[in-house]
């Protein structure tokens, strides 16, 4: 288990603290649509941090190509459709291949420890092909602040995020519970609050840069490499 992360609830827990029939059973959102309407049709999409293909299989079905990577070998295996690497994101080097689109979603580029965070970041660079894309889904504005707060879906699941209290440095502990109708799972992360400034810069020290925010809310952008 990674330092400050940590799960609870039926079946295997990733280092993350996530647990992975958790996400067999989480609905998807738009995120789909999103992507789509980002990127050349057909592209071929390196997914960092696929989890069990929640967003991966719906992108398959919309004619992409997707190479999923995770670093539990428990996630992967849910995946149908798509090449698998099981490897941690921030050591990831495939030998100079290159992607249309290189995507880091689920906030991931929030990452508590500020080396795993420019690893992150540095991947996504290593990997994306000329005339290419990164796709980052960073927090909302408010997501450390409104809390606690809840969000029921019509499937009956309810997903609140109980707490986020400072541990120093910056970054705060998380703590998530996920409640359906028979169980209950809980995930607590250590994640870091960036401002619109401090994320761009991040991009920058990673040799990429901001080409749109997607959606009106910027929790989606598109990144290209700096010129």
């Amino acid at each position: 288990m990674r330092e400050g992360h940590e799960g609870t609830g039926p079946g295997a827990i990733t280092p993350d603290g996530c647990a992975v029939e958790l996400y067999e059973r989480l609905p998807v959102g738009d995120e789909p649509d999103i992507i789509a309407a980002a990127v050349p049709a057909g592209a071929h999409i390196l997914e960092l941090g696929s989890g069990v293909g929640r967003v991966t299989h719906p992108l398959i079905e919309r004619g992409f190509t997707v190479t999923a990577v995770d670093e539990s070998a428990d996630m992967l295996t849910r995946i149908r459709g798509a090449r698998t690497v099981c490897a941690p994101i921030e050591e990831l080097d495939l030998g100079g291949e290159k992607f249309d689109v290189v995507m880091l979603a689920s906030f991931l580029v929030h990452a508590g420890d500020e080396e795993v965070r420019r690893g992150l970041l540095r991947t996504c660079a290593r990997h994306v092909a000329e005339g290419g894309c990164v796709l980052i889904q960073r927090e909302g504005e408010d997501y450390h602040t409104n809390v606690p707060r809840e969000r029921v879906h019509p499937s009956g699941l309810t997903i609140r995020i109980a707490s986020a209290e400072p541990v120093g440095e910056g970054v705060n502990s998380v703590h998530v519970e996920y409640v359906f109708p028979d169980t209950v799972w809980t995930q607590t992360f250590l994640a870091r609050p960036l401002t619109k400034e401090q994320f761009e810069s991040a991009l920058e020290e990673a040799g990429l840069e901001v080409d749109t925010y997607l959606t009106p809310d910027r929790v989606w952008v598109r990144a290209v490499p700096k010129a």
